[in-house]
C-alpha cells in the first residue's frame, strides 16, 4: 500500500450539478461535501435519481460540475481538455460498469489489454501485464476466451482485470453486480474487496443493494441529490 492512508484522493465542496430538461431546472447533486482516502472502500447508496452515478461520472470526468470544486489526485477533471483527460484517466482510473462493456470480438486477454494499448509497453509486456490481472481475477485459464463463451460472472471478472491492469489509483464501479446472479455477485464483491484490502486500491462503487453496499468499508446514502443526514457508515466486511 502506497503513501499515507488518510491522504485525501478525491474531495467535493460545494459540487452541484443541475441538469436542464426542456425549460425545467433538474438539480441532481446539490451543494455535496465528500472526502475520500487513499485505501477506503466506499459505497455510494440510493434510488435512482438520487444522483449517485452522477457523482461518479462527475469524478471521472465524464461531465462537468454546474457549481463547486472536485479535486480528484490533485487534478480537478472540470478543467482538463479532451486529451489530457483522456490520459488522465487512464494512468489513475479503473472503471468497472454494470454491462460489463466487453468487445466481443476479442478475447479476455484482448480486452484486459486494450487500456494499455495508450502505453509506451512493447506488445509483449501488454500481454504478461493482461496475463497477471488475469490470473488475479481467477481467470488465468479463460485467456483465449471470447465473452459469448464466458458467464455474466467471468465477464465482469475480465472487465475488473481490465480496470486494473494498468495499476490506477482510485477504481471506479457504478453497479457492478446489477446484472449477475447471486452466487457471481458475491465473487465480484470479494475480488473488489480482496483488491480493496490485500492491494490497497481505493474503490467508489454505486449501489442501491445494501448486500453489495456491505462489502464496502464506508456507505454513504444519497437522496434526491443531497447525502441523508445520519446514513453514513462503516461497513461490516462481507464473510
Amino acid at each position: 500500500m502506497s503513501t499515507t492512508e488518510s491522504e485525501v484522493i478525491v474531495e467535493a465542496k460545494n459540487l452541484t450539478k443541475v441538469f436542464t430538461r426542456g425549460q425545467v431546472m433538474v438539480p441532481a447533486l446539490e451543494n455535496v461535501d465528500l472526502k475520500v482516502r487513499r485505501g477506503e472502500f466506499l459505497a455510494l447508496m440510493g434510488p435512482s435519481g438520487s444522483g449517485k452515478s452522477t457523482l461518479l461520472h462527475l469524478t471521472a470526468g465524464m461531465d462537468k460540475p454546474t457549481d463547486g470544486a472536485l479535486v480528484v489526485l490533485g487534478d480537478e477533471p472540470a478543467n482538463m481538455g479532451e486529451r489530457q483527460l483522456a490520459r488522465w484517466r487512464n494512468n489513475h482510473l479503473g472503471f468497472v460498469f454494470q454491462a460489463f462493456n466487453l468487445i466481443p470480438v476479442l478475447t479476455a486477454l484482448e480486452n484486459v489489454e486494450l487500456p494499455l494499448k495508450l502505453t509506451k509497453l512493447t506488445g509483449k509486456q501488454r500481454r504478461e501485464n493482461a496475463t497477471t490481472a488475469l490470473n488475479l481475477v481467477g481467470l488465468g485459464d479463460r485467456l483465449d476466451h471470447f465473452p459469448r463463451q464466458l458467464s455474466g460472472g467471468q465477464e465482469q471478472r475480465v472487465a475488473i482485470a481490465r480496470a486494473i491492469v494498468t495499476d490506477p489509483d482510485l477504481i471506479l464501479a457504478d453497479e457492478p453486480t446489477g446484472n449477475l446472479d447471486a452466487t457471481s455477485a458475491r465473487d465480484v464483491l470479494a475480488l473488489l474487496q480482496k483488491l480493496n484490502k490485500d492491494f490497497g486500491k481505493t474503490i467508489i462503487m454505486v449501489t442501491h443493494d445494501p448486500h453489495s453496499a456491505d462489502a464496502a468499508t464506508r456507505i454513504i446514502h444519497l437522496d434526491k441529490g443531497k447525502f441523508v443526514e445520519g446514513k453514513a457508515q462503516t461497513a461490516p466486511v462481507m464473510a
